[in-house]
């Protein structure tokens, strides 16, 4: 292929690549499709064409150059000898008119109509980017929240497979989602509803899209919304997500579904009284992968700033040795909200038998560890904090920087 030197003609002059779908713009030049639309979609104001300078509308229309594409076809078939692949027929651009027929057919009373539906919508959602803003445009986003809406009151799973994957391909497209699931609670308590309904089939890769969207849908509902959420919310999510194991994409969204609910005071307690606190550190238990940990450690230290959430802690045989075995071992981040939780359990709910414990698993050593190891003036501070707090139990620890410390203190 390198040594076929091809027509300048035959080349986009955006990619500078042979061109593949053709298309003229009104000043009468031919680009890849898929360049010039990036190309117009970049420009910030009165986007130009690139080789003439003229203004080019972003609405403009692009008319296949079927005479050029046919050329090229022969092009390779003739110089296919030499490596030159055959470029194949581009499929004709999605039309909305396509599109609103499709919209229309979900509210057919025929399951397997609205099902039909769907799939083929999921098709040209996954075909390319210009397909999923034609159906942004033609108004998907809405009628895909209010079909799964619907489903959920009328106890429904058919074609909720579909229409959850057709929501996640379109949704950063969308600018309408916002409006659409800010304020609307019944959107997610459909999707909550997905979590616990166990007759759909394909039920794995249904509720890891449900929890993917459940993720999307906090980054960007109001504040009012977030805090008025049950505590059935969080036992869904935790009894069905986390405690299953159901995927990694599920655990890592529902984690950070904790993780921006968490903020605000009632929902820890509610949280935790969904027993997070004991699945948390089940979980972390498994040695999960680095950001996984520290999403745990994040949600551990926030839990742990109330009373029941250290209870809790406390009541786990493992919690302390757990925490004290991923200090210095997986990033500055997790040090950071470790020391914190410990800080937490030092200061506010240290019976002689946790600190005995802390003692006894190693935490005390590894605080000692924190001290001498290379980490930021803020942490060695704090190891230091928690380690005078008790001193007075600690003090025949061999642990010799607990000696000095508590003797020459800094």
């Amino acid at each position: 292929m390198d040594e076929i030197e091809v027509p300048e003609y035959f080349l986009c002059p955006i990619s500078l690549q042979i061109l593949k779908d053709p298309v003229t713009t009104i000043t009468g030049i031919t680009y890849e499709r898929e360049s010039i639309e990036q190309w117009l979609k970049a420009a910030k104001s009165n986007p130009t064409c690139p080789v003439t300078k003229q203004s080019l509308p972003r609405d403009s229309e692009l008319t296949p150059n079927h005479t050029l594409r046919r050329l090229i076809q022969s092009w390779c078939t003739v110089n296919a000898i030499y490596g030159v692949d055959r470029i194949p027929t581009p499929k004709s651009p999605i039309k909305k008119s396509q599109i609103f027929r499709l919209i229309k057919d979900l509210d057919a009373p025929d399951d397997h109509l609205r099902t039909k539906a769907l799939r083929r919508m999921e098709a040209i959602a996954k075909e390319n980017e210009r397909n999923r803003t034609c159906m942004v445009e033609a108004g998907v986003t809405k009628a895909a929240v209010l079909f799964i809406i619907k489903c959920f009151k009328e106890g429904k799973t058919a074609g909720l497979e579909e229409v959850l994957r057709i929501l996640h391909l379109i949704w950063n497209q969308s600018q309408e989602i916002k409006l659409l699931v800010r304020e609307n609670q019944d959107f997610i308590d459909s999707l909550t509803w997905i979590l616990r309904c166990d007759q759909i089939d394909n039920h794995v890769d249904v509720k890891t899209h449900a929890m993917i969207l459940l993720h999307k849908t906090t980054e960007i509902v109001c504040q009012k919304l977030l805090e008025s959420l049950k505590v059935d919310f969080f036992k869904e999510i935790i009894t069905r997500v986390l405690r299953k194991r159901i995927s990694k994409q599920a655990v890592k969204s529902s984690l950070l579904v904790l993780t921006e609910v968490c903020q605000w005071g009632r929902n820890r307690m509610k949280i935790v009284e969904a027993n997070a606190v004991f699945e948390l550190i089940e979980l972390e238990l498994e040695k999960p992968e680095k950001n996984i940990t520290e999403l745990i450690f994040n949600i551990l230290a926030q839990l742990c700033s109330c009373a029941d959430g250290r209870e809790q802690f406390l009541k786990h045989a493992g919690s302390i040795a757990m925490i004290s075995k991923r200090v210095l071992r997986v990033s500055p981040a997790t040090d950071d909200r470790a020391l914190h939780i410990l800080d937490s359990i030092s200061k506010f709910s240290a019976s002689d038998e946790a600190a005995l414990e802390m003692l006894r698993v190693g935490a005390v050593s590894k605080l000692c560890m924190v001290i001498q190891a290379n980490c930021a003036p803020y942490l060695k501070k704090k190891a230091k904090g928690i380690l005078r707090l008790h001193s007075h139990m600690w003090n025949n620890s061999p642990c010799i920087a607990v000696y000095l410390l508590t003797r020459y203190p800094g």
